[in-house]
């Protein structure tokens, strides 16, 4: 009788496994469909506004064709996904999924008029280039981040410091431009969006555990797929920077 008891409960506890392996993959999937999909969308979006009329609603073009400023609509569409982002952070747990996924679409698409100016800037062929290596260092990094057993919350503290450093950097870099600084802030931005590749994989992975057949799960796949959103899009913008040859 307990030796039979003990089957059960050790076959019990192997379908248990299975199950929640079975919902992380499905979860994780997910967030990486919104995540693709995002980018496609913003890709779409990017080559429209750069080879159509559309580029004309958001910018200024010189006598040479290039980019001399921007439209009051340019203008919108550079700070509204920034505005949009901080909205859905503070208020997404009173957001149904369903309005979530809305606000993530328009999020990517407006995302994708301001990474236009990166078709306008670079050559097709380097664009693409720079694309592949990033969607290929990327996927390394986000296996590291969902395998590895070594708890890296700790790092999320200090890649939030070096961001807000980075950010500041920039604007500095804006208004009094050195050439140090020109080569130091995109080593500095592909490390930190790197680093946060790796956590904000295993941080999503570790709420799942959380959420797990709550109402939050699919809402918090939805704000997980904007973590990586971001962190591919900065990534590959910094490693541009390097590999990209201008037009």
């Amino acid at each position: 009788m307990t030796t039979d008891l003990r089957r059960r409960n050790i076959s019990g506890a192997a379908i248990d496994d299975i199950a929640v392996h079975e919902g992380l993959r499905s979860y994780m999937l997910q967030v990486y469909n919104y995540m693709s999909s995002g980018l496609l969308l913003s890709g779409i979006v990017a080559m429209l506004v750069a080879n159509t009329s559309l580029g004309a609603m958001f910018y200024q073009f010189n006598e040479a064709g290039r980019i001399a400023g921007y439209t009051g609509l340019g203008l919108l569409s550079m700070f509204f996904p920034l505005g949009l982002i901080f909205f859905m952070s503070f208020t997404w747990q009173n957001r149904s999924p369903k309005t979530l996924q809305m606000l993530y679409w328009l999020f990517v698409g407006t995302m994708g008029i301001g990474l236009s100016t990166i078709l306008m800037t670079y050559t097709g062929v380097s664009v693409a280039r720079t694309f592949l290596i990033t969607a290929s260092a990327y996927a390394g990094l986000s296996l590291v981040g969902y395998t590895t057993k070594k708890d890296l919350s700790g790092m999320g503290t200090f890649l939030i410091m070096g961001l807000i450093g980075l950010i500041i950097a920039s604007i500095i870099n804006m208004i009094w431009p050195t050439g140090l600084m020109g080569f130091v802030i995109p080593v500095v931005g592909v490390l930190i969006f790197a680093g946060l590749t790796v956590y904000d994989t295993q941080r999503i992975k570790s709420q799942y555990f959380m959420v797990q057949g709550s109402a939050l799960e699919s809402s918090t796949a939805v704000m997980g797929a904007i973590a990586l959103y971001l962190n591919f899009v900065n990534l590959f913008q910094f490693l541009l920077m390097f590999l990209g040859n201008r037009e």
